[in-house]
């Protein structure tokens, strides 16, 4: 695909309900608070390679496939009103392979497929900064792209989340490290996306620590156990 130069304005007008794009072009969007009162531990998941079958540069609806056991996963979670919400860098934007639009398009399909199946998410968060991005996208080193933690950090100032308690799964080893750097209290990685490329599981395995667990899966469906854990506010 040929890469076309990113459309600022490329943005839906009205935004989604929920959804924000600041003046750094970093999207939010809180769709369902989670039931009850006090702080809670969270399941943050990465997008592409975790919850739904890695596509390059995914931003066709019809590409979406959502990955065996995550609909459900997130369902025991919504029943037990643990917080489910997605962190997702998409320097595809940044690129200009696709606009804010397309994006939107594909949530859509993913929040319309997780519906068919008694599952949602209650928030998403996603950076398009890249260090190949094209202006106003360009910045390297943005603090919400992973492995940075912005999108957690940011995400617990909008929801209310005990970060310490707190997991995240991901197929790659920077969302692992994201993870850590926002001070949870593990991360999974999946061997689905990009989780079985050379060298990638032993990365994320080696950011493990007294304080911060990390475990291995084959799957998102493997960490089914993970979630009781998380159930229940914090003090």
């Amino acid at each position: 695909m040929t890469a076309r130069p990113p459309r600022v304005a490329d943005v839906p007008d009205p935004l989604p309900l929920g959804a924000d794009l600041d003046g750094d072009h970093l999207w939010s969007q809180v769709l369902n608070r989670a039931q009850g009162s006090g702080r809670r531990g969270c399941l943050f998941l990465d997008r592409d390679g975790a919850l739904v079958e890695e596509v390059d540069y995914l931003h066709r609806p019809d590409d979406v496939r959502l990955i065996d056991g995550a609909a459900a996963l997130i369902a025991s979670a919504n029943r037990l009103g643990v917080p489910v919400i997605l962190v997702t860098n998409q320097a595809g934007i940044g690129r200009g392979r696709y606009g804010w639009r397309d994006f939107v398009a594909v949530h859509e399909r993913i929040n319309d497929d997780l519906a068919k199946a008694g599952a949602f998410v209650n928030a998403v968060f996603a950076c398009p900064h890249h260090g190949d991005g094209r202006p106003p996208y360009d910045r390297a080193d943005h603090p919400w792209r992973k492995p940075n933690p912005g999108m957690l950090l940011a995400a617990a100032e909008r929801l209310p989340l005990d970060l310490g308690r707190s997991w995240i799964v991901g197929d790659r080893a920077t969302d692992i490290e994201a993870g850590r750097n926002a001070g949870l209290a593990g991360g999974i990685h999946v061997a689905t996306g990009y989780g079985g490329d050379a060298g990638e599981r032993a990365r994320a395995l080696a950011l493990g620590g007294a304080r911060f667990r990390v475990l291995a899966a084959a799957s998102i469906a493997e960490t089914a156990k993970l979630v009781p854990m998380l159930q229940g506010a914090g003090a």
